[in-house]
């Protein structure tokens, strides 16, 4: 081999080894409450933890429905890098004719492409380039989108123009083996696969034999004595009674739920480890 190939190959395996970045993911906010946590744990949490590149679920965070302009930018000014939505996205009708303008702000990819808004972002931190992707599941989510399967091979190929040094994708689906398909889809090609949408943090946080980080559920950011971050009082009247109810954000002391990913220069996951902090 001439010395220069070598010379290149030994480089590439010392970056792969020494430039490690940190990626924290927060699971679904749910209304005012969850708003509430992160803005009290999340900046004090980044600086403890090393964190490189934060990641934030939101398409709870507005009365439980949707986002708005007015939360995306309170969360870009505590330390969030990038936000990603779901079936809620614009359940709030002001981000409608704001989504156009925030770059960081990604919503699901395989839906109408007359949805406004941005199918992947690209954050950069540390020399370190990281595209973070949003699909939506097919199996109970309430209406028909496009394979999410079919899509990611899109995005992946899409990306490609970007030669991002990892993939982060928030896969927002009801069914656990829809999600758990899609981390073995995609191992080895995406550096991490964190579910999102079900509220509860599941315990099989695991790299998967590839090299692919991933996890079923996140969990939420929330009121933590509730259904889902919702008012327990409503939810029993909607299964007991089976009568129309309105949900309602339930109230109290919350936490922040989510994952911390260690990614490498070549696009693999070394460890992913779940958490959830407390107000």
């Amino acid at each position: 081999m001439p010395l220069f190939l070598f010379l290149m190959v030994k480089l590439e395996e010392f970056l792969a080894e020494v430039i490690i970045l940190r990626i924290c993911f927060v699971g679904d906010i749910v209304a005012s409450p969850g708003r509430r946590a992160i803005k009290n744990i999340l900046p004090s949490f980044l600086k403890n933890n090393q964190i490189d590149i934060c990641i934030v679920n939101a398409e709870n965070s507005v009365h439980g429905l949707g986002v708005s302009y007015k939360v995306i930018d309170e969360l870009n000014s505590i330390g969030v890098d990038c936000v990603t939505l779901g079936n809620h996205t614009f359940s709030s009708n002001d981000f409608i004719r704001m989504a156009n303008n925030y770059k960081n702000v990604v919503v699901p990819a395989n839906v109408s492409v007359k949805w406004p808004g941005y199918r992947y972002s690209i954050v950069e931190k540390n020399g370190f380039k990281l595209a973070v992707i949003n699909l939506l599941g097919q199996v109970g989510m309430g209406m028909y989108y496009d394979s999410p399967f079919e899509k990611a091979d899109v995005l992946l190929k899409e990306l490609t123009k970007e030669s991002p040094n990892a993939i982060f994708l928030d896969f927002h689906a009801e069914a656990t083996s829809e999600k758990q398909a899609m981390g073995y889809y995609l191992d080895g090609r995406v550096a991490v696969v964190a579910g999102t949408h079900t509220h509860v943090q599941t315990a099989d946080n695991k790299v998967l034999p590839n090299g692919t980080g991933y996890i079923t559920d996140a969990g939420m950011t929330g009121v933590a004595d509730s259904i889902l971050g919702m008012d327990i009082d409503t939810s029993l009247r909607r299964f007991i009674d089976k009568l129309p109810a309105k949900y309602q954000p339930a109230e109290g002391d919350a936490y922040m739920c989510g994952i911390i990913a260690d990614v490498d220069y070549n696009g693999k996951c070394n460890k992913i480890s779940r958490f959830c902090e407390y107000e």
